[in-house]
């Protein structure tokens, strides 16, 4: 730019050049123009010597580079890109994302709090999930509308999540453990929901403890620390079945439950102990002919059979029922209400312990006092009879015979039938039926009747083996063949007419 005035000054001033008249005073305002530019730009050079000099900054090395990039104009389009994209941060290196959802109505509850086990109770919450809290409401929340109080929060830093088939029957389920020791189940029905919530927690969980600097799990009232995600199925994955597949996964779960493990160890041990105890003593376990030899096992006497009853103590009538009949012809004929009025239940089967035991019974002890225990305890004797007084086999029988209807025929086949019964029937049949026409002989003072002794005696005494008619039908005819035989009993076992 200096030479170019200069060459213009030197024309103005060269006195050899011929000027136009006309061009005389353009030719003045130039020259004056060419001094005054000239003049500027000699100060701005003197100005620009005499100041320090002005230092740029160093561009980074990253700047120089992208520079460079820039200037290479022989490299391809695709090399451009692949160099731009290098240049741009992956998404590993980016801060984590704040994780949050909607509120959606899930079945939620709470199976502990710090370690205490609680009741499981399902309830519809309304969840809502931040960044590091998960909120249930117990009704639904809308985001214009003022919001109601939290029903529970369960804060997921340090939190471990897991799919769970063992806490609940129902599919779909899986359980939070906060670091305090607090336990949730939640569980929907729909398999992608339930995915989804499960991905977006565990995220949650991720990222509130990674900038909490990666709190630890610690199990309820102790100092061992839990792995965080060792539980998890797949490590992230969203499928409840894959914790089947991984018998690592179900290793960590039941940390939580390793004392329970040593104690069902050791209960198992226990059983299998006394299992072996058990088998050895019935290997060796005695017969039992030698337990009632030694007196360990004693014959019953109530709901034993009359034969047997009768062989074992060599007689053909029941000792216990002698002992009966002869208390009550001693202290009960005159009794209102004999064998018809029921005693002290309690003291009959007392009674009737003290006889299966075979101790020594009297009778006359003032604890047996009251007749009607003894009468009540002779009727339970008759009744528990595996094979009634009146054998199975002549039910029918004596039903055909009452039915005659002339006197003396009907005599003659109810005392062939008697006949016809084996000897420790017949016999206890003919004391017993003696004693009770004896009975009768004091109706004015017992108040007892052959109608009423065969209403009590009918169904103690005989009974169908198969009860296939009416039992009513059935209950009329017993009456009748006990009340028929009780009026006919001097003829029909041949007793004295004392």
């Amino acid at each position: 730019m200096k030479e170019i005035v200069l060459s213009v000054f030197s024309k103005l001033l060269n006195p050899n050049e011929n000027i136009n008249p006309t061009n005389l005073q353009q030719h003045q305002i130039y020259k004056r123009k060419s001094v005054l530019f000239l003049y500027r730009i000699t100060n701005i050079q003197s100005a620009a010597k005499q100041s320090p000099k002005i230092q740029l900054p160093q561009r980074s090395s990253a700047a120089l580079e992208a520079v460079q990039i820039r200037k290479k104009s022989s490299q391809s389009s695709g090399d451009r890109l692949s160099q731009s994209k290098s240049m741009v941060l992956q998404e590993s290196d980016l801060p984590p994302k704040p994780v949050g959802l909607k509120g959606e109505h899930l079945n939620v509850t709470k199976i502990s709090e710090s370690g205490k086990k609680q009741r499981k109770n399902w309830t519809v919450m309304w969840s809502v999930l931040t960044t590091d809290q998960l909120l249930f409401y117990k009704e639904k929340q809308h985001e214009s509308s003022q919001k109601t109080s939290k029903t529970d929060v369960v804060h997921l830093c340090g939190a471990l999540i897991q799919w769970t088939t063992e806490k609940s029957s129902r599919k779909n389920v899986f359980q939070i453990t906060t670091n305090t020791g607090s336990e949730y189940l939640l569980q929907t029905d729909c398999y992608s929901t339930a995915g989804k919530w499960y991905d977006a927690i565990r995220k949650s969980v991720d990222s509130s403890t990674k900038s909490d600097g990666g709190f630890s799990l610690r199990r309820s009232n102790s100092t061992d620390f839990l792995p965080r995600h060792s539980s998890l199925p797949g490590h992230g994955s969203a499928s409840p079945s894959s914790k089947q597949r991984n018998p690592v996964h179900r290793r960590s779960i039941n940390m939580f439950g390793s004392s329970k493990l040593k104690h069902s160890t050791s209960d198992s041990a226990d059983k299998n102990g006394v299992k072996n105890r058990l088998k050895k003593f019935i290997i060796r376990r005695p017969s039992m002919k030698t337990l009632q030899e030694k007196g360990l096992i004693k014959d019953r006497v109530f709901g034993c059979h009359l034969l047997t009853l009768c062989e074992r103590e060599g007689n053909t009538v029941p000792r216990f029922v002698q002992i009966c009949v002869d208390a009550v012809d001693k202290r009960g004929m005159e009794v209102d209400g004999i064998y018809r009025v029921s005693g002290n239940l309690a003291t009959i089967q007392k009674l009737r312990f003290v006889v299966d035991q075979e101790e020594e019974l009297d009778l006359d002890q003032g604890q047996w006092e009251d007749i009607h225990v003894v009468t009540g305890a002779l009727k339970m004797f008759f009744r528990e009879l595996p094979e009634p007084l009146f054998p199975f086999r002549f039910f029918q029988l004596f039903v055909d015979a009452v039915k005659i209807k002339e006197s003396k025929p009907k005599v003659q086949a109810v005392k062939k039938l008697i006949q016809e019964m084996p000897k420790p029937n017949k016999d206890t049949m003919k004391l017993l039926f003696s004693h009770l026409h004896r009975v009768l002989a004091f109706s004015r003072k017992n108040l007892m009747s052959t109608q009423g002794i065969g209403i009590v005696f009918g169904p103690t005494l005989m009974w169908p083996e198969l009860d296939a008619g009416n039992m009513a039908v059935n209950m009329v005819y017993q009456n009748q063949i006990v009340e028929f035989i009780l009026i006919e009993s001097r003829e029909i076992f041949n007793l004295d007419t004392k």
